[in-house]
Protein backbone atom coordinates (compact mmCIF):
# COMPACT_ATOMS: atom_id res chain seq x y z
CA UNK A 1 0.00 0.00 0.00
CA UNK A 2 1.34 3.33 -0.99
CA UNK A 3 0.94 6.11 1.47
CA UNK A 4 0.14 9.56 0.40
CA UNK A 5 2.84 11.78 1.52
CA UNK A 6 0.77 14.88 1.18
CA UNK A 7 -1.83 13.77 3.51
CA UNK A 8 -1.40 14.83 7.17
CA UNK A 9 -1.70 12.34 9.95
CA UNK A 10 -4.74 13.21 12.11
CA UNK A 11 -3.81 13.24 15.83
CA UNK A 12 -6.36 13.19 18.76
CA UNK A 13 -6.83 16.47 20.65
CA UNK A 14 -4.62 16.82 23.72
CA UNK A 15 -6.44 17.24 27.04
CA UNK A 16 -5.75 20.31 29.02
CA UNK A 17 -3.90 19.58 32.22
CA UNK A 18 -4.80 20.96 35.68
CA UNK A 19 -1.81 23.21 35.63
CA UNK A 20 -2.95 24.69 32.25
CA UNK A 21 -6.31 25.36 33.78
CA UNK A 22 -4.73 27.13 36.83
CA UNK A 23 -2.59 29.11 34.38
CA UNK A 24 -5.54 30.22 32.28
CA UNK A 25 -7.56 31.20 35.47
CA UNK A 26 -6.77 34.60 36.70
CA UNK A 27 -6.14 35.50 40.32
CA UNK A 28 -9.48 37.22 40.68
CA UNK A 29 -11.34 34.23 39.39
CA UNK A 30 -9.37 32.03 41.76
CA UNK A 31 -10.23 34.23 44.68
CA UNK A 32 -13.89 34.24 43.72
CA UNK A 33 -13.88 30.52 43.36
CA UNK A 34 -12.23 30.14 46.74
CA UNK A 35 -14.80 32.44 48.34
CA UNK A 36 -17.58 30.51 46.72
CA UNK A 37 -16.14 27.27 48.00
CA UNK A 38 -15.77 28.72 51.50
CA UNK A 39 -19.31 30.12 51.36
CA UNK A 40 -20.73 26.82 50.20
CA UNK A 41 -18.81 24.97 52.89
CA UNK A 42 -20.06 27.33 55.58
CA UNK A 43 -23.57 27.11 54.21
CA UNK A 44 -23.46 23.35 54.25
CA UNK A 45 -21.94 23.37 57.74
CA UNK A 46 -24.51 25.81 59.08
CA UNK A 47 -27.27 23.83 57.44
CA UNK A 48 -25.98 20.70 59.07
CA UNK A 49 -25.71 22.50 62.42
CA UNK A 50 -29.19 23.93 61.99
CA UNK A 51 -30.48 20.47 61.16
CA UNK A 52 -28.80 19.05 64.23
CA UNK A 53 -30.14 21.88 66.37
CA UNK A 54 -33.58 21.32 64.90
CA UNK A 55 -33.42 17.65 65.70
CA UNK A 56 -32.10 18.36 69.18
CA UNK A 57 -34.77 21.02 69.71
CA UNK A 58 -37.46 18.64 68.48
CA UNK A 59 -36.13 16.00 70.87
CA UNK A 60 -36.07 18.45 73.73
CA UNK A 61 -39.55 19.67 72.88
CA UNK A 62 -40.72 16.06 72.84
CA UNK A 63 -39.03 15.49 76.16
CA UNK A 64 -40.51 18.68 77.56
CA UNK A 65 -43.88 17.64 76.25
CA UNK A 66 -43.54 14.30 78.03
CA UNK A 67 -42.31 16.03 81.15
CA UNK A 68 -45.19 18.49 80.95
CA UNK A 69 -47.64 15.62 80.61
CA UNK A 70 -46.00 13.85 83.53
CA UNK A 71 -46.04 17.09 85.49
CA UNK A 72 -49.67 17.64 84.66
CA UNK A 73 -50.41 14.10 85.85
CA UNK A 74 -48.35 14.70 88.98
CA UNK A 75 -50.10 18.03 89.53
CA UNK A 76 -53.49 16.34 89.14
CA UNK A 77 -52.40 13.60 91.50
CA UNK A 78 -51.03 16.16 93.95
CA UNK A 79 -54.25 18.11 93.76
CA UNK A 80 -56.19 14.94 94.57
CA UNK A 81 -53.84 14.20 97.42
CA UNK A 82 -54.12 17.79 98.62
CA UNK A 83 -57.88 17.50 98.61
CA UNK A 84 -57.64 14.24 100.55
CA UNK A 85 -55.14 15.83 102.92
CA UNK A 86 -57.43 18.79 103.35
CA UNK A 87 -60.27 16.47 104.27
CA UNK A 88 -58.01 14.58 106.63
CA UNK A 89 -56.71 17.80 108.19
CA UNK A 90 -60.26 18.99 108.69
CA UNK A 91 -61.12 15.67 110.31
CA UNK A 92 -57.97 15.80 112.44
CA UNK A 93 -58.79 19.34 113.51
CA UNK A 94 -62.22 18.16 114.55
CA UNK A 95 -60.67 15.23 116.44
CA UNK A 96 -58.09 17.55 117.98
CA UNK A 97 -60.78 19.95 119.15
CA UNK A 98 -62.72 17.03 120.59
CA UNK A 99 -59.56 15.67 122.23
CA UNK A 100 -58.82 19.10 123.68
CA UNK A 101 -62.31 19.26 125.15
CA UNK A 102 -61.92 15.77 126.56
CA UNK A 103 -58.48 16.61 127.93
CA UNK A 104 -59.84 19.73 129.61
CA UNK A 105 -62.72 17.72 131.05
CA UNK A 106 -60.33 14.99 132.24
CA UNK A 107 -57.97 17.56 133.72
CA UNK A 108 -60.84 19.17 135.59
CA UNK A 109 -62.06 15.78 136.73
CA UNK A 110 -58.53 14.76 137.78
CA UNK A 111 -58.05 18.00 139.68
CA UNK A 112 -61.35 17.55 141.44
CA UNK A 113 -60.53 13.92 142.14
CA UNK A 114 -57.05 14.83 143.36
CA UNK A 115 -58.45 17.49 145.66
CA UNK A 116 -61.12 15.11 146.90
CA UNK A 117 -58.53 12.35 147.36
CA UNK A 118 -56.25 14.65 149.32
CA UNK A 119 -59.14 15.83 151.46
CA UNK A 120 -60.18 12.23 152.14
CA UNK A 121 -56.61 11.24 153.03
CA UNK A 122 -56.21 14.23 155.35
CA UNK A 123 -59.56 13.49 156.99
CA UNK A 124 -58.50 9.87 157.58
CA UNK A 125 -55.15 10.99 158.98
CA UNK A 126 -56.83 13.51 161.26
CA UNK A 127 -59.24 10.85 162.52
CA UNK A 128 -56.37 8.44 163.22
CA UNK A 129 -54.48 11.14 165.13
CA UNK A 130 -57.61 11.90 167.15
CA UNK A 131 -57.90 8.22 168.05
CA UNK A 132 -54.22 8.15 169.01
CA UNK A 133 -54.68 11.18 171.27
CA UNK A 134 -57.75 9.66 172.92
CA UNK A 135 -56.03 6.34 173.52
CA UNK A 136 -53.00 8.07 174.96
CA UNK A 137 -54.61 10.73 177.13
CA UNK A 138 -57.82 9.00 178.26
CA UNK A 139 -56.70 5.38 178.49
CA UNK A 140 -52.92 5.68 178.51
CA UNK A 141 -52.75 2.96 175.85
CA UNK A 142 -49.38 3.68 174.28
CA UNK A 143 -49.51 0.67 171.97
CA UNK A 144 -52.89 1.62 170.48
CA UNK A 145 -51.77 5.24 170.05
CA UNK A 146 -48.57 4.11 168.34
CA UNK A 147 -50.50 1.84 165.96
CA UNK A 148 -52.88 4.70 165.06
CA UNK A 149 -50.03 7.13 164.38
CA UNK A 150 -48.12 4.59 162.30
CA UNK A 151 -51.30 3.98 160.29
CA UNK A 152 -51.63 7.74 159.70
CA UNK A 153 -48.03 7.92 158.48
CA UNK A 154 -48.57 4.91 156.19
CA UNK A 155 -51.71 6.59 154.79
CA UNK A 156 -49.70 9.67 153.84
CA UNK A 157 -46.90 7.52 152.45
CA UNK A 158 -49.30 5.72 150.09
CA UNK A 159 -50.38 9.10 148.68
CA UNK A 160 -46.77 9.69 147.51
CA UNK A 161 -47.13 13.47 147.55
CA UNK A 162 -44.10 15.69 148.26
CA UNK A 163 -46.44 18.21 149.91
CA UNK A 164 -47.08 15.69 152.72
CA UNK A 165 -43.41 15.34 153.67
CA UNK A 166 -43.69 18.06 156.30
CA UNK A 167 -46.68 16.34 157.91
CA UNK A 168 -44.90 12.99 157.87
CA UNK A 169 -41.89 14.57 159.56
CA UNK A 170 -44.01 15.95 162.42
CA UNK A 171 -45.85 12.63 162.80
CA UNK A 172 -42.52 10.77 162.74
CA UNK A 173 -41.22 12.89 165.61
CA UNK A 174 -44.26 12.04 167.76
CA UNK A 175 -43.94 8.36 166.81
CA UNK A 176 -40.31 8.41 167.95
CA UNK A 177 -41.41 9.89 171.29
CA UNK A 178 -43.92 7.08 171.79
CA UNK A 179 -41.38 4.42 170.83
CA UNK A 180 -38.91 5.86 173.35
CA UNK A 181 -41.34 5.34 176.27
CA UNK A 182 -40.58 2.48 178.71
CA UNK A 183 -42.64 -0.58 177.95
CA UNK A 184 -45.12 -1.87 180.50
CA UNK A 185 -46.19 -5.50 180.30
CA UNK A 186 -49.87 -4.66 180.35
CA UNK A 187 -50.83 -7.95 178.71
CA UNK A 188 -48.84 -9.99 181.24
CA UNK A 189 -50.25 -8.10 184.24
CA UNK A 190 -53.76 -8.37 182.82
CA UNK A 191 -53.30 -12.11 182.30
CA UNK A 192 -52.12 -12.49 185.90
CA UNK A 193 -55.18 -10.62 187.17
CA UNK A 194 -57.42 -12.88 185.06
CA UNK A 195 -55.83 -15.96 186.62
CA UNK A 196 -56.43 -14.52 190.09
CA UNK A 197 -60.07 -13.83 189.19
CA UNK A 198 -60.56 -17.44 188.16
CA UNK A 199 -58.94 -18.73 191.37
CA UNK A 200 -61.01 -16.64 193.84
CA UNK A 201 -63.78 -19.25 193.98
CA UNK A 202 -61.25 -21.93 194.99
CA UNK A 203 -59.82 -20.03 197.97
CA UNK A 204 -60.66 -21.76 201.27
CA UNK A 205 -61.97 -19.59 204.09
CA UNK A 206 -59.98 -19.26 207.28
CA UNK A 207 -62.87 -20.65 209.43
CA UNK A 208 -62.74 -23.81 207.36
CA UNK A 209 -59.03 -24.29 207.79
CA UNK A 210 -57.67 -27.76 207.28
CA UNK A 211 -54.28 -28.74 208.55
CA UNK A 212 -51.58 -28.64 205.97
CA UNK A 213 -50.24 -31.96 207.24
CA UNK A 214 -53.33 -34.01 206.74
CA UNK A 215 -51.62 -37.35 206.70
CA UNK A 216 -53.42 -40.32 208.27
CA UNK A 217 -51.98 -41.61 211.49
CA UNK A 218 -49.84 -44.64 211.08
CA UNK A 219 -51.34 -47.57 212.91
CA UNK A 220 -49.05 -49.36 215.25
CA UNK A 221 -48.29 -52.92 214.37
CA UNK A 222 -49.74 -55.08 217.19
CA UNK A 223 -47.30 -57.24 218.97
CA UNK A 224 -47.54 -60.93 218.74
CA UNK A 225 -48.06 -61.39 222.45
CA UNK A 226 -50.40 -58.37 222.83
CA UNK A 227 -53.81 -59.04 224.34
CA UNK A 228 -56.98 -58.53 222.39
CA UNK A 229 -58.34 -55.80 224.64
CA UNK A 230 -55.03 -53.95 224.41
CA UNK A 231 -55.16 -54.02 220.61
CA UNK A 232 -58.74 -52.75 220.72
CA UNK A 233 -57.78 -49.91 223.06
CA UNK A 234 -54.88 -48.78 220.84
CA UNK A 235 -57.11 -48.65 217.75
CA UNK A 236 -59.75 -46.68 219.65
CA UNK A 237 -57.15 -44.20 220.89
CA UNK A 238 -55.88 -43.70 217.33
CA UNK A 239 -59.37 -42.84 216.09
CA UNK A 240 -59.90 -40.38 218.97
CA UNK A 241 -56.66 -38.56 218.13
CA UNK A 242 -57.81 -38.09 214.56
CA UNK A 243 -61.10 -36.53 215.65
CA UNK A 244 -59.47 -33.59 217.42
CA UNK A 245 -56.40 -31.64 216.18
CA UNK A 246 -55.06 -28.48 217.77
CA UNK A 247 -53.01 -26.12 215.55
CA UNK A 248 -51.81 -22.53 215.86
CA UNK A 249 -53.18 -20.54 212.88
CA UNK A 250 -51.30 -17.36 213.78
CA UNK A 251 -54.53 -15.30 213.79
CA UNK A 252 -55.77 -13.49 216.84
CA UNK A 253 -59.36 -13.71 215.62
CA UNK A 254 -61.04 -15.96 213.08
CA UNK A 255 -63.96 -14.48 211.19
CA UNK A 256 -66.92 -16.77 210.86
CA UNK A 257 -69.04 -16.08 207.77
CA UNK A 258 -72.36 -17.57 206.77
CA UNK A 259 -72.60 -19.03 203.26
CA UNK A 260 -74.50 -16.00 201.90
CA UNK A 261 -71.83 -13.54 203.07
CA UNK A 262 -69.15 -15.85 201.75
CA UNK A 263 -70.59 -15.39 198.24
CA UNK A 264 -70.56 -11.59 198.52
CA UNK A 265 -67.03 -11.70 199.96
CA UNK A 266 -65.72 -13.54 196.94
CA UNK A 267 -67.61 -11.24 194.55
CA UNK A 268 -66.25 -8.13 196.28
CA UNK A 269 -62.73 -9.53 196.00
CA UNK A 270 -63.31 -10.05 192.27
CA UNK A 271 -64.55 -6.47 192.00
CA UNK A 272 -61.32 -5.26 193.58
CA UNK A 273 -59.29 -7.21 191.06
CA UNK A 274 -61.42 -5.92 188.17
CA UNK A 275 -60.93 -2.36 189.44
CA UNK A 276 -57.19 -3.00 189.53
CA UNK A 277 -57.36 -4.15 185.90
CA UNK A 278 -59.25 -1.01 184.85
CA UNK A 279 -56.67 1.12 186.67
CA UNK A 280 -53.97 -0.79 184.81
CA UNK A 281 -55.54 -0.07 181.43
CA UNK A 282 -55.98 3.62 182.32
CA UNK A 283 -52.42 3.84 183.73
CA UNK A 284 -53.75 4.94 187.15
CA UNK A 285 -50.96 3.58 189.30
CA UNK A 286 -52.32 4.94 192.60
CA UNK A 287 -55.71 3.30 192.18
CA UNK A 288 -54.05 0.12 190.94
CA UNK A 289 -51.85 -0.19 194.03
CA UNK A 290 -54.75 0.65 196.35
CA UNK A 291 -57.00 -2.05 194.87
CA UNK A 292 -54.22 -4.64 194.98
CA UNK A 293 -53.46 -3.74 198.60
CA UNK A 294 -57.14 -4.08 199.55
CA UNK A 295 -57.23 -7.51 197.87
CA UNK A 296 -54.14 -8.51 199.89
CA UNK A 297 -55.74 -7.42 203.20
CA UNK A 298 -58.97 -9.25 202.47
CA UNK A 299 -57.12 -12.39 201.46
CA UNK A 300 -55.10 -12.42 204.69
CA UNK A 301 -58.14 -11.64 206.84
CA UNK A 302 -60.82 -13.93 205.41
CA UNK A 303 -59.03 -16.75 203.61
CA UNK A 304 -56.65 -19.49 204.54
CA UNK A 305 -53.24 -18.17 203.46
CA UNK A 306 -51.52 -21.40 204.51
CA UNK A 307 -53.32 -23.38 201.88
CA UNK A 308 -51.69 -23.72 198.42
CA UNK A 309 -54.41 -21.57 196.88
CA UNK A 310 -53.99 -18.85 199.53
CA UNK A 311 -50.19 -18.88 199.21
CA UNK A 312 -50.46 -18.57 195.42
CA UNK A 313 -52.96 -15.70 195.73
CA UNK A 314 -50.73 -13.78 198.14
CA UNK A 315 -47.59 -14.28 196.05
CA UNK A 316 -49.34 -13.08 192.91
CA UNK A 317 -50.78 -10.05 194.71
CA UNK A 318 -47.33 -9.22 196.07
CA UNK A 319 -45.89 -9.26 192.55
CA UNK A 320 -48.72 -7.05 191.32
CA UNK A 321 -48.15 -4.55 194.13
CA UNK A 322 -44.53 -4.07 193.04
CA UNK A 323 -45.35 -3.62 189.33
CA UNK A 324 -44.89 -0.10 187.97
CA UNK A 325 -47.49 0.99 185.42
CA UNK A 326 -46.97 4.75 185.49
CA UNK A 327 -45.54 6.36 182.34
CA UNK A 328 -44.94 10.05 181.66
CA UNK A 329 -46.99 10.40 178.49
CA UNK A 330 -45.76 12.84 175.82
CA UNK A 331 -47.87 15.41 174.02
CA UNK A 332 -48.69 14.35 170.46
CA UNK A 333 -50.96 17.30 169.69
CA UNK A 334 -48.40 18.83 167.31
CA UNK A 335 -49.18 16.21 164.66
CA UNK A 336 -52.91 16.85 164.85
CA UNK A 337 -52.38 20.61 164.75
CA UNK A 338 -50.09 20.32 161.71
CA UNK A 339 -52.67 18.26 159.80
CA UNK A 340 -55.47 20.68 160.65
CA UNK A 341 -53.40 23.69 159.60
CA UNK A 342 -52.55 22.02 156.29
CA UNK A 343 -56.21 21.21 155.66
CA UNK A 344 -57.25 24.81 156.31
CA UNK A 345 -54.57 26.12 153.94
CA UNK A 346 -55.68 23.69 151.22
CA UNK A 347 -59.33 24.68 151.62
CA UNK A 348 -58.44 28.37 151.34
CA UNK A 349 -56.33 27.67 148.25
CA UNK A 350 -59.17 25.79 146.53
CA UNK A 351 -61.70 28.53 147.35
CA UNK A 352 -59.57 31.29 145.77
CA UNK A 353 -60.55 32.09 142.12
CA UNK A 354 -57.99 31.01 139.58
CA UNK A 355 -56.74 33.55 136.98
CA UNK A 356 -58.21 33.07 133.54
CA UNK A 357 -55.97 32.26 130.61
CA UNK A 358 -55.81 34.99 127.93
CA UNK A 359 -57.72 34.10 124.79
CA UNK A 360 -55.62 33.68 121.67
Amino acid sequence: MIENPDSEVSLPPRKASLADIFVRISLTQLTLALLVIIFVWQWLDERSAISEMRDELAQKIAEMDGTAKANSMMIAKNQDEMREMSVKVTTLEAYYAQAENQRAALETLYNNFSISRDETALADVEQLLLIAGQQLQLLGNVKAALIAMESADARLQRMDRPAFNGLRKVIGQDVDQLRALPKVDVAGINLRINRLLSSVDDLPLVDRHRPSENEPAVAKVPKANEAAWQRYFNALWLEVKQLVRIENTGLSQIVLLPPRQEFFLRENLKIRLVSARLALLSRDEETFRQEVKTAQVWTKHYFDVKSPEGEHMLSELSLLSTASIHIELPDIGSSLQAVRSYRLSQEKATQMPRPRKPSK
